[in-house]
């Protein structure tokens, strides 16, 4: 497929672009053929038809001035000020110069008759060129605070060019000239051809940017301006040539007239006709202040606020058929925004529903979030066999929604059981329903997952470590049967004088005494990053670095151990004076080596635990160690390194080991 081309303002698009040239190059076509054909150069003196259309065209630059001068005054913009400047200062020397018609003040032509229209386009183009230029933000400041001087100078010249060139006999510009004046002429007109041109440049670069009518009619009179310029050169009073050159100034205001007009009858306004024209921090500031109040608007539809629309085309000087149009946008952007905050609120339910939250606080946030896109929303759970959300009770038969009063609940369930409603202002449309529906649905997944995880929460965390449960809910292909070789350290530990102990009292004082001891230590084990793997009557086998990966297995094993004995001796001398019969204690063993870890049975039963000679050699080294001690191997001593305070027991033979095996008491960390 060809790749499309880069997108062009409509006056840049070719065929446009070689329309609008022909009509800028037409008008210089036609002066080069009356001034190379002087027959057809004819002469047409008509003093009257003159004097018309000078006041007209001067009259309709005064009101082209005025209209943008307020847009500047209300925008706060140099830039239209400037603008303003060109239409006012044309209009006060083409008032003039119509004043100096021959048979009107002046019984004949004057010097300031030939040369006031020129003047005036050359002061007239030196604001045309400022205004085109792209002036910063202290540039524009100090145009601003200048205006009143610039426009009092400006009166004040055309008060003294009116004086000297109508008052008869008083100064040169009010007598006939004494010689053609062609030559002199020709450089007055040079200055303002070029500022005509540069401002014509600069102002296409802007339309560029921002395509407008106006725009557009500013570029092509400050063309047909520079053209007149260059028909004023020969000065051939009355000739045809001299009034095209009449004619081009004409179109060049009433182009822009009409544009303006144009844009009126289509935005039914005069508001913002010259906005376009403005610099860029005004742009900005009336796109903010437009969003600002479109973004009120929709607050006040949303709410249900009736006159939204109206106070919004008073507060910009809107008519009755655009505030239709902005009250129609409102209502299409409410609908919009509340459809976007209501599915943003499905999703943050979704991520926000994750596993371990209670029941209780999911939804509490869920409540929070709904209510920021729905409104008053309100959950009632079952209760006692019945659903009520405040005093209303529910009944959903086949599952639909009720509704009572403006409101309408709809069913939450949990494996297919009532378990709930949630309660919503009643939609305003079909999609609306849809939405409330998905919510509801989405909400039952929610709590039925929340029941679901508290189950699991006690029945199956409680039956096994922490970190293996963890594991398993991550990644449920670990629970296949095999495992992996792996560094790790295990503890071993049992009860030195549990058999006399248990011939010595009830069963459930063993039952007792060993819950005591081990919800004792299960904690140092956990607390330490350990994973308990098995309980085998007085027997507990932890490892550290399985299933979860820990840098410093070694010492948080032998961390560990340290704080079990430490706890077990706390509960021997809370128990040593109540009880006759001596408690049990803990002997530890612990080991650092490889060995096999994952999960060990049938696909029916499994479990999880290591297997291996660094296990095999922990459990003899519980055997070895004293009642309340803690017995290590010598790959443990050396990954702990400095900072273990132990005592050598040499080189032990241990059953099943050929080898002897380096074994120290550990005392501290």
């Amino acid at each position: 497929m060809a790749t499309p081309g880069p997108y062009l303002p409509p006056a840049t698009q070719p065929v446009r672009a070689v329309v609008w040239a022909l009509h800028i190059a037409l008008p210089l076509l036609g002066l080069w053929v009356l001034l190379a054909n002087p027959d057809h150069n004819v002469r047409l003196e008509h003093h009257s038809s003159h004097f018309m259309v000078i006041v007209t065209v001067a009259g309709l630059n005064t009101a082209l001035g005025l209209i943008i001068s307020e847009a500047s005054r209300r925008r706060d913009d140099a830039r239209l000020f400037l603008v303003s400047m060109v239409f006012t200062s044309s209009a006060g020397f083409f008032f003039l110069h119509g004043l100096a018609t021959p048979q009107v003040i002046l019984d004949t032509g004057s010097l300031g008759f030939d040369i006031g229209q020129m003047v005036g386009l050359t002061v007239a183009s030196a604001f045309a060129f400022s205004s085109a230029m792209p002036l910063g933000e202290k540039a524009a400041r100090t145009v601003l605070n200048v205006q009143n001087l610039i426009r009092g100078v400006l009166v004040g010249v055309l008060l003294l060019w009116g004086l000297a060139s109508l008052i008869p006999d008083i100064t040169p510009l009010s007598q006939p000239p004494n010689a053609s004046p062609v030559s002199w002429l020709v450089w007055l007109s040079i200055p303002g051809l070029l500022l005509y041109g540069a401002a014509g440049v600069m102002m296409y670069r802007l339309y560029r940017r921002r395509p407008s009518a106006v725009l557009v009619s500013l570029l092509t009179a400050y063309a047909l301006l520079a053209e007149a310029m260059v028909a004023g050169m020969p000065q051939l009073n009355w000739r045809l040539s001299w009034w095209e050159w009449h004619v081009l100034l004409t179109l060049a205001f009433v182009l822009v007239a009409y544009s303006a007009y144009l844009q009126f009858r289509r935005e039914g306004s005069s508001a913002g006709l010259f906005d376009s024209v403005a610099l860029p921090r005004t742009v900005a500031a009336i796109q903010s202040a437009y969003e600002e109040a479109l973004e009120e608007l929709v607050e006040h539809v949303r709410r249900g606020e009736r006159m939204a629309a109206e106070r919004t085309a008073a507060k910009f000087g809107l008519t009755e058929k655009q505030a239709e149009v902005i009250d129609r946008a409102g209502q299409a952007l409410a609908r919009e925004r509340d459809l976007s905050e209501r599915l943003a609120a499905l999703v943050d339910i979704g991520t926000r529903a994750r596993v371990g939250i209670g029941e209780h606080e999911m939804l509490t946030t869920a409540l929070d979030r709904v209510r920021q896109a729905y409104g008053d929303v309100r959950i009632g759970l079952v209760n006692d066999g019945r659903v009520a959300v405040g005093s209303r009770q529910y009944t959903f038969p086949g599952n639909e929604p009720s509704r009572s009063d403006g409101r309408v609940a709809y069913p939450l369930t949990v494996k297919g059981m009532l378990a709930g409603a949630i309660e919503l202002p009643v939609g305003r449309t079909s999609q609306d329903e849809a939405l409330a529906s998905t919510l509801a649905s989405q909400l039952s997944i929610t709590l039925e997952n929340a029941r679901l995880y508290g189950e699991l929460e006690t029945l199956f965390r409680q039956y096994m470590s922490p970190d293996v449960a963890a594991a398993l809910l991550a990644d449920p292909a670990q629970a296949a049967l095999g495992g992996e070789l792996k560094q790790l350290t295990a503890l071993f530990a049992d009860l030195k004088g549990f058999t006399t102990f248990s011939e010595r009292v009830s069963p459930g004082e063993i039952v007792e005494m060993l819950n005591r001891y081990h919800t004792a230590a299960v904690p140092c084990i956990l607390a330490n990053q350990g994973t308990i793997v098995q309980f085998v009557g007085d027997a507990m086998l932890a490892l550290f670095n399985a299933p979860a990966t820990l840098d410093n297995h070694a010492r948080a094993a032998c961390q560990a151990a340290l704080e079990m004995q430490e706890a077990a001796a706390r509960i021997s001398e809370e128990v040593a004076w109540v009880q006759d019969v001596e408690w049990p204690t803990f002997r530890v063993g612990v080991n650092t080596g490889m060995a096999l870890v994952g999960n060990i049975g049938s696909p029916e039963l499994r479990g999880f635990n290591a297997m291996g000679d660094c296990v095999n050699v922990a459990a003899r080294l519980q055997t070895l160690a004293e009642p309340g001690t803690v017995v290590i191997g010598q790959t443990t001593l050396d990954l702990v390194g400095e900072g273990a305070h132990v005592t050598p027991l040499g080189e032990l033979n241990l059953k099943g080991k050929t080898e002897m095996v380096p074994a120290y008491v550990l005392a501290a960390l």
